[in-house]
């Protein structure tokens, strides 16, 4: 997700395509030629010649600063999106998560960060010196991300208007959105490091063919998934809510009885998440309390409405353990784009592999399933739901190539591209509020008196 400098995300290969282009251009192309390639960007469309003399001639220092540069603005747009989802998702409930089915912006945010981070384990691990080191640094990595997240995400802090912290074990949150991440990096940076095959790749079918034990492993991984979501009986379930100091706390029955259910109160996901992680190390803001069942101010927040179901207060994990497998599969399909990158030298053959062949496939193939009832759910993680954001990832990658590496238009995107270089800082400040909690306890002679609150944030 977020590739910086440190150890805790993986780490970025440059990708030197761009600089090796222009000496082989500067080397086989008339000035006239340059040039107008230079003012236009027509000219980026032509195969590259002479591109292993130009990789050698290429010093290496200037190897070293050059990156895949839509990358970073890809990530840095992908940070936008979540502080301003964030931020004003309460306000326009059109952008904030759907509580239930449906797709909005704010629920493309987590499949474009796994998106990346597959993107970016093709670049890292072009070149392997040795696979068990490889394993090794990849094993560390995922350690310190899910050490990360439970830090952040587990109930430690305990939000901007308390600034009390800390967390009981017994009712620590497991999952959450770095875990998430640290779960599919590792299983795709596995199978970039174990599952590569030795074909020549000069061709689609013959890039398939390189890769067809990481194609195998992300069919197998979401047949699991379909058989588990469809398969699994789903038995009746309670919970408790505390009640005040001086009420026994209120429990609920929630009957279900039911297989292959996929809505709130009776999925297999829900189901496989109490029974392993358990009720105390759930989410305890469910998603679906903004369905119409829940909220009488629905798609808001709002009080029950008198006729509200029994499971509406129930926890829920956004990021759990069975939903977690489709974000393998997402993370899968990033690698997938990212071979392109590696072995497909010309712009056009790029932008036509990710449009045309990968994106527009996964795109029809999720409005098919969900018109045929496989819904859109990204609290589920369902397979439709996988295919239209993967596929929506690929079209807004390709894009930001096109503009940004081909044509050259870094200017307009310079901040998205600083965001997008330290977009683990920023997640870890402005998403995860360290930073209105640090700025929270700087306070005059009373809490109360804090920057946040005279602007009206901790209010």
């Amino acid at each position: 997700m977020m590739m910086k400098n440190n150890n805790i995300s993986i780490d970025r290969n440059e990708d030197v395509e761009m600089a090796i282009q222009q000496i082989s251009k500067s080397t086989s192309a008339s000035s006239a030629a340059a040039a107008s390639g230079g003012a236009g960007g027509a000219a980026a469309y032509k195969n590259v010649s002479n591109e292993e003399a130009a990789a050698a001639s290429l010093p290496s220092k200037l190897r070293q600063q050059q990156r895949l540069v839509s990358l970073d603005v890809f990530r840095g747009l992908t940070v936008a999106i979540m502080i301003l989802v964030d931020d004003v998702g309460g306000i326009l409930p059109a952008i904030n998560h759907s509580p239930w089915n449906g797709l909005t912006l704010a629920d493309l945010v987590m499949p474009f960060f796994l998106f990346m981070v597959g993107v970016s384990l093709s670049l890292a691990y072009k070149k392997m010196s040795c696979r068990t080191v490889a394993t090794r640094k990849t094993v560390l990595r995922t350690l310190k991300l899910l050490a990360l997240g439970l830090f952040l995400q587990g109930g430690y802090f305990h939000g901007i208007k308390d600034l009390t912290f800390g967390v009981d074990i017994e009712q620590m949150r497991w999952m959450g959105i770095l875990q998430r991440i640290a779960i599919a990096y590792f299983v795709a940076a596995l199978c970039e490091i174990w599952l590569k095959g030795d074909d020549n790749v000069n061709s689609g079918r013959s890039l398939l063919r390189k890769y067809r034990f990481q194609l195998s492993a992300a069919l197998i991984i979401t047949v699991l998934y379909l058989s588990l979501l469809y398969g699994l009986h789903v038995p009746d379930w309670e919970y408790q809510i505390p009640g005040d100091s001086s009420s026994a706390p209120k429990t609920f029955s929630v009957k279900c009885g039911v297989q292959g259910d996929t809505g709130p109160a009776c999925n297999a996901v829900g189901m496989i998440d109490r029974k392993i992680l358990g009720l105390r190390h759930l989410y305890g803001r469910p998603i679906y309390a903004r369905t119409e069942q829940c909220s009488i101010n629905s798609p808001d927040n709002g009080p029950l409405p008198a006729d509200a179901p029994s499971w509406c207060q129930a926890p829920f994990d956004p990021e759990g353990l069975l939903s977690s497998m489709m974000a393998i599969v997402t993370c899968l399909v990033g690698l997938h784009y990212g071979h392109i990158i590696v072995h497909f030298k010309s712009h056009r053959d790029r932008i036509l592999h990710w449009s045309i062949s990968s994106s527009s496939s996964l795109i029809i193939l999720g409005l098919t399933l969900d018109l045929l009832g496989m819904h859109i759910n990204k609290p589920l993680y369902t397979f439709s739901y996988m295919c239209i954001t993967a596929g929506s990832a690929g079209i807004l990658f390709a894009a930001i190539y096109l503009m940004v590496d081909v044509c050259g238009y870094r200017r307009p995107t310079i901040v998205m591209e600083w965001m997008g270089m330290h977009a683990l800082m920023i997640f870890v400040l402005v998403a995860c509020n360290l930073l209105p909690v640090i700025i929270h306890g700087f306070y005059w002679r009373k809490p109360q008196n804090n920057i946040l609150s005279l602007i009206g944030i901790g209010k």
